[in-house]
């Protein structure tokens, strides 16, 4: 039986993005080759997640604190990249959301970088929730926001967090609307500065960190979400863009299907003329010459959802005060080579924030 169109779509775009962000590799070679049909991929995702969920429960019977760490973490990711595009089940899809958020808050006391779920004031009475962990060597550290992008969460963002916290600095991954904990009742916004500052209104709260130095770094979708918000939030004293996009509607065509229905379910549009219609808002045109923070861009030339040019553009428009990493071999977020820019990303927002 031929592999389904939006199986091999899956496989083909994001297979090395698994491993990078912690699937086991080994699961990856099984699932992928054992799943045929899209209507399966969440279920067969779940049951390898809930393996390693089992082996975390016995490991925490047993007072092995980091073997639990690690086995919860593995069944969190798992669980997330079997819903993390499955829009056509939202049931199914919050089902296993849940699964994420549970498997991965049991993990977190038992971390090298132990860190606690937050709840964050939001708008018209409703809360945006964080993961906030700090490098135990650091006090009172720094602060890096971390923005997931359209189909990712804050706790696919664990890997990125470790790199910072290991040179001294608190992260703070966060669903902003749309995303997450919050895709559910809230559509995703292109004005990202309205939830980035209730973010930082929370950490000023907070004598723990230093709130007068907090960076943000943003991956895919929220790169885009990096750059508006440190256009138009004054207290963000440096961005990374990871693989943003300068304009989301004028390249839809571009995107994968399943990159396209993401977009329609999480934008709560009606159908695709609307989602189109919706996402012309998310435009840099004009925002880039606003931030003069220090801006780091980073893109592979083989990415297949954004076209590179726009990290150039970005950067053009940006001024000096804006660096650019181009990666000639890079798929989107350049997955297949993360050992050629996760370090140096994170030696870069160090030098910039201090620790």
């Amino acid at each position: 039986m031929p592999t389904e169109e939006r199986v091999q779509i899956a496989i083909e775009n994001w297979a090395p993005r698994f491993i990078a962000n912690g699937v086991d590799a080994n699961d990856v070679q099984h699932l992928t080759k054992h799943i045929e049909r899209w209507a399966d991929w969440s279920q067969e995702w779940s049951a390898c997640a809930s393996i390693h969920e089992r082996m975390g429960e016995q490991a925490e019977a047993e007072a092995n604190y980091q073997s639990a760490a690690y086995h919860y973490l593995h069944a969190s990711i798992t669980y997330h990249f079997g819903k993390f595009l499955f829009v056509q089940h939202p049931a199914e899809l919050r089902v296993a959301h849940e699964h994420v958020v549970r498997t991965y808050q049991k993990a977190l006391p038992y971390f090298d970088f132990p860190g606690e779920r937050v709840a964050i004031p939001y708008e018209d009475g409703n809360m945006m929730y964080g993961i906030l962990r700090k490098p135990w060597h650091t006090p009172r550290p720094p602060v890096v926001i971390l923005l997931p992008g359209l189909d990712s969460v804050k706790e696919e963002l664990h890997n990125y967090g470790d790199d910072f916290l290991k040179r001294g600095l608190a992260v703070l991954a966060i669903d902003g609307p749309g995303q997450g904990e919050m895709e559910f009742d809230h559509p995703l916004r292109h004005d990202a500065e309205v939830p980035l500052r209730h973010a930082i209104d929370y950490l000023e709260q907070r004598p723990d960190v230093d709130a007068t130095r907090v960076g943000i770094m943003g991956v895919s979708l929220g790169g885009y979400f990096a750059l508006r918000a440190a256009a138009f939030e004054p207290r963000v004293k440096a961005a990374i863009c990871l693989a943003g996009a300068y304009n989301l509607a004028q390249h839809f065509d571009r995107y994968p299907l399943l990159t396209q229905e993401a977009f329609i379910y999480r934008l709560k549009a009606d159908d695709e003329a609307a989602a189109r219609i919706t996402l012309q808002q998310f435009d840099l045109a004009g925002v880039m010459p606003q931030i003069t923070c220090p801006l780091l861009v980073i893109m592979g030339r083989r990415d297949r959802l954004f076209p590179p040019e726009d990290s150039e553009k970005m950067v053009a428009e940006a001024g000096g005060h804006a660096e650019l990493m181009m990666f000639e071999d890079g798929n989107h977020v350049c997955n297949n080579i993360p050992y050629k820019y996760r370090p140096q990303q994170a030696d870069w927002m160090r030098r910039k924030l201090g620790s």
